[in-house]
C-alpha cells in the first residue's frame, strides 16, 4: 500500500499505532441484516475518493468501485465497472467498455464522461495514490460506454485501474454545486457501490454506518446484509468478547493467543491468509553512524528474523527480499538470517565494538503496536551482545513521520519502522516510494540516493506492461542492490488472521485490498 500522497499508506496499516480511546459504549446488538465489523483503529481520515489513502479503505471499498478488481486467487484482473478492455500492441492505448445500468448514489448514470471526469480530478488533485496515473497522457470518451486511455509510455492500466486507492470512479458533481472535497468531508459519498454512507460519528465507537443502495447494479436478490457498521474496538480482548456475544460479526485482528482460541471455538470461523503487507526497518543511509554501510550491515545481520516470526505465533512469515510472494518480482533467493559473528566483524570495520568506540543507535516504532515492540525488544537484546545500545522510542504515527522528515537531520532516527503494501497488486509501489531518491525525503525513510536504482525503477511500469520477464529481472536486480547496500531490512510479511461469526457466509480475504470486507458478497445464514 503506498503510504503516499495524502497521508499514508503506511498509515493504513500503520496508524496501527495511534490508540483509539474515549469511545462511548454501544448497548445494542446487531440485527441479522446488519454486518458489524470491529477494526482496532479509528476508521476515517479522508472521505475524498481522489485523495483517500488511509484506514477508510475499509469503508471506501464498499461505497466506491473501480473499473476492474484484482483476484488474488486467480492472480488476474476481473471486470467490475468495466466489462472488457484491450490494449494496443505497444501498450500505450487502452480501451475499456463500461457496464450498462450503473447509477451513482446521486442518481446520475455512470458513463464514460463520468469515468473521465473522476480520474482527471484525481490526477489534478495529485494526492494520495494519484501517482498511479502518471503514465496517462489523455482520457477520452468517444461514446457513453467507451473510455480510452492514451499513455505517455506503456503501463498496465488494467491492473492500475484495480488499485485499492485513487482508482475509484465517482460523481464529480455529487455535491450539487458545492466543492466536492468539502461536501464529502461531512460524511457524504459520491460512489456507485452497493452501500452508501448513512452516518458518520467521528470519534464514536460506532464510527460509520452504511446502508444498502437500492439501485445498485448488482441487485439485492438472495441473502445480503442491508447495513454495515464499523465499531472501533482498540482492545483486542474486548473485540473477541464482542464476537463471541454476537455483538459484532467480524474482528479485524486478534492476538496470537486469542486467535488460537478462536480456531477452537464452536460457532466461530477463522482464516489465515498470506498478505502483501510487510514490516520494514529503514536504515539512515545519509546521516549519523548508519551512513557507514558497515554499521548498516551489522544491524541487518544482528536481526533475529526467524525468532521474531516465531514469537508472532503464525501472524507472520519470513520475508525474502522486498517483494512478498504472489507478486511479480518475488525472489526467494534472498534469505535473511541472523549472523552475529558477521555483525561483530562489520562493526569492527567501522571502528565500533570491543576495543573501539561506543555506539548508540536510535529507533522509532509505532506506539501501541505489540509486534513492532517485540522487534524492538529482540533487536535491543541482539545489539547488546555486540556492545551496541539501542534507544527504541514508541511514537504515534504523525510524530514518527515528522521526525523522519525533519529538515534538521540531527533529529532523524537511525532506524525507522514502517509497514507497506502495494496500492495495486504490483511491487512498483515499494520501489518508487521507498527506494527512489527524493529531495526532500517523502517515503524514502532510508534517504537512499542511487542513480542506478532510480534508472531501473523509472523503467519498471513500461517493462511490466510489455515484458514481464524483463520486469522480473529488474525487480530482482533492485532487491539485490538494496541488500548489497544494506538500505533496509524486511522483517516479515504479515499473515492476515481473521475471525468471524459462523452465521456469516461468503467471506474471503483479498490481500490486494487489505482489511476490506467486501460485504455485498457476504450475507447472513452461514453455518
Amino acid at each position: 500500500m503506498r503510504i503516499a500522497g495524502a497521508v499514508l499508506t503506511a498509515l493504513v496499516a500503520l496508524t496501527v499505532v495511534s490508540g483509539c480511546t474515549g469511545h462511548a459504549s454501544s448497548t445494542t446488538s446487531a440485527s441479522s441484516s446488519t454486518f458489524v465489523y470491529a477494526p482496532n483503529l479509528d476508521v476515517v481520515t479522508d472521505w475524498d475518493p481522489a485523495t483517500s489513502y488511509s484506514n477508510e479503505i475499509r469503508v471506501m471499498g464498499n461505497v466506491y468501485e473501480t473499473l476492474t478488481r484484482y483476484n488474488t486467487t486467480t492472480k488476474k484482473v476481473e471486470p467490475l465497472l468495466a466489462t472488457s478492455w484491450k490494449s494496443s500492441d505497444d501498450g500505450r492505448t487502452w480501451t475499456f467498455t463500461l457496464r450498462d445500468g450503473v447509477k451513482f448514489h446521486s442518481g446520475r448514470t455512470l458513463d464514460a464522461t463520468a469515468v473521465k471526469e473522476s480520474i482527471e480530478r484525481t490526477q489534478k488533485l495529485a494526492g494520495g495514490a494519484a501517482y498511479i496515473w502518471e503514465s496517462v497522457d489523455a482520457i477520452s470518451a468517444p461514446d457513453p460506454h467507451t473510455v480510452v486511455f492514451t499513455l505517455k509510455y506503456p503501463a498496465p492500466i488494467d491492473l492500475i485501474s484495480s488499485s485499492a486507492y485513487a482508482a475509484y470512479v465517482y460523481d464529480v458533481n455529487a455535491g450539487a454545486g458545492a466543492d466536492l472535497k468539502q461536501w464529502v468531508a461531512t460524511g457524504k459519498d459520491a460512489g456507485s457501490g452497493p452501500y452508501t454512507v448513512k452516518k458518520w460519528a467521528k470519534g464514536q465507537e460506532v464510527e460509520v454506518t452504511l446502508s444498502a443502495f437500492d439501485r445498485y447494479w448488482g441487485g439485492w436478490k438472495g441473502s445480503h446484509y442491508k447495513s454495515v457498521e464499523y465499531r472501533v474496538t482498540p482492545d483486542l480482548t474486548t473485540a473477541w468478547q464482542l464476537l463471541q456475544s454476537g455483538d459484532v460479526q467480524m474482528v479485524e485482528r486478534l492476538t496470537p493467543q486469542l486467535f488460537d482460541q478462536a480456531k477452537h471455538t464452536t460457532g466461530i470461523s477463522t482464516s489465515s491468509t498470506p498478505s502483501f503487507q510487510n514490516l520494514i526497518a529503514f536504515f539512515n543511509t545519509a546521516d549519523g553512524p548508519m551512513a557507514d554501510p558497515n554499521v548498516r550491515k551489522a544491524v541487518r545481520d544482528a536481526i533475529d528474523y526467524h525468532g521474531l516470526v516465531s514469537s508472532l505465533g503464525g501472524a507472520a512469515t519470513v520475508a525474502h527480499g522486498v517483494v512478498p510472494e504472489g507478486l511479480l518480482g518475488y525472489d526467494d533467493k534472498i534469505a535473511p538470517r541472523q549472523d552475529l559473528a558477521a555483525a561483530k566483524a562489520e562493526l569492527q570495520k567501522a571502528g565500533y565494538g570491543p576495543g573501539g568506540k561506543p555506539l548508540t543507535l536510535t529507533m522509532t516504532y509505532a506506539q501501541g503496536d505489540s509486534d513492532q515492540q517485540q522487534f524492538a525488544t529482540l533487536l535491543s537484546s541482539s545489539l547488546q551482545q555486540l556492545g551496541v545500545t539501542l534507544q527504541a522510542q514508541p511514537l504515534q504515527w504523525n510524530a514518527q513521520w515528522d521526525k523522519g522528515k525533519s529538515d534538521d537531520h540531527a533529529q532523524r532516527q537511525d532506524i525507522f519502522l514502517m509497514y507497506w503494501y502495494p496500492d495495486y497488486a504490483d511491487p512498483y509501489s515499494w520501489f518508487v516510494n521507498l527506494y527512489h531518491s527524493a529531495d526532500p525525503a517523502y517515503f524514502n525513510m532510508a534517504y537512499w540516493n542511487s542513480p542506478a536504482a532510480d534508472t531501473l525503477i523509472d523503467g519498471l511500469p513500461a517493462l511490466t506492461a510489455t515484458d514481464r520477464g524483463a520486469a522480473q529481472k529488474s525487480y530482482e536486480q533492485l532487491q539485490q542492490m538494496v541488500q548489497d547496500d544494506a538500505v533496509s531490512a524486511v522483517l516479515y510479511v504479515q499473515t492476515y488472521q481473521r475471525a468471524w461469526s459462523g452465521t456469516v457466509k461468503g467471506y474471503a480475504d483479498n490481500p490486494a485490498y487489505p482489511n476490506v470486507p467486501f460485504v455485498y458478497g457476504m450475507g447472513p445464514g452461514g453455518n
